[in-house]
């Protein structure tokens, strides 16, 4: 197909479309002539998961293309593809244990954050294997900090409840993102499905939250002395 069909298809400009060309983030088509060349399939997958990237996770071009290079030598591990495209695994194998400085000198130990040893037992209490350099553990770990120091009776244990439910929405993006053969399109639809959803299941909890409300609590008296709003 030509330049203006792979356009159409993807729904990217051809200015957009010849900039990730000459950035190296688009592999180049086949030359037809000296100004010209036919673009196949895999650019069609390629072009989507790149406008994915930038649009959805906000990435920028040289963080995209450190991304698809990744995912291009990793296609074979689809474990570390999604874990790749959704930013939660390194894009180089063993960048999880951190880089040590160039004088060969040990690198400081530092303190754990407050927190991070309840996040790391309730995924442990999970059976979670999971990336060490995964943010989610670090965001966790904020909550659960902040919790114990507004003095609130909810520890990781509480969360337990919430991390099986977790779990279970875990299964369904799984095999939502196990439709596809391609690799690119598998690593888009994890994306899609992991980030895009996101406020949906955000807007799912809130309406689900206000029908248990109303069947719960709806035309219960209220205790002596409480103001009516």
């Amino acid at each position: 197909m030509k330049v203006s069909e792979l356009s159409r298809r993807t729904g990217v400009q051809v200015s957009l479309i010849k900039y990730y060309l000459r950035e190296g983030l688009l592999p180049p088509g086949r030359a037809t002539a000296s100004n010209q060349a036919d673009y196949g399939e895999d650019h069609v997958h390629r072009l989507r998961f790149i406008r994915t990237l930038i649009g959805t996770r906000g990435l920028s071009t040289s963080a995209t293309k450190e991304i698809l290079d990744a995912i291009t030598a990793e296609q074979d591990d689809l474990h570390q593809v999604f874990g790749i495209a959704l930013g939660v695994r390194p894009t180089r194998r063993g960048a999880d244990a951190g880089t040590q400085p160039a004088d060969g000198t040990e690198p400081e130990p530092q303190p754990e954050p407050a927190g991070l040893a309840d996040a790391r037992t309730l995924i442990a209490e999970m059976g979670w294997e999971v990336s060490p350099g995964n943010p989610a553990t670090h965001t966790l770990a904020e909550v659960l900090a902040a919790l114990a120091g507004l003095g609130a009776d909810i520890d990781w244990r509480g969360l337990m409840p919430y991390a099986r439910l977790a779990d279970s929405i875990a299964d369904v993006d799984i095999r939502q993102m196990s439709g596809e053969r391609d690799v690119l399109a598998q690593a888009e639809r994890a994306v899609l499905v992991s980030i895009l959803l996101e406020p949906a299941l955000l807007a799912l909890r809130r309406l689900a939250q206000e029908a248990k409300s109303s069947r719960h609590f709806a035309g219960t008296d209220r205790p002596a002395g409480t103001d009516s709003a």
